[in-house]
């Protein structure tokens, strides 16, 4: 399973809020909330966040072993 908790922990670290990926961005509400589920997201939405968070894969999410 992928688990995106860094993603908020780095956006914290770097001053950026969802409210600021959103209108500054564009990034779709409904990929925040998909990401806050733990659910599929491309690898360009991935992409798009080490862009603007100026940072790399492993600060947004980690892999853990379902059952873990």
């Amino acid at each position: 399973m992928i688990l995106y908790q860094r993603l908020w922990e780095t956006m914290r670290r770097k001053n950026i809020s969802q409210y600021q990926l959103i209108h500054k961005y564009q990034i779709s509400s409904g990929q925040l909330a998909r990401m806050r589920k733990n659910q599929h997201v491309s690898t360009h939405t991935i992409e798009m966040f080490c862009e603007i968070l100026d940072c790399r894969v492993e600060e947004i999410m980690e892999y853990q072993k379902d059952g873990a």
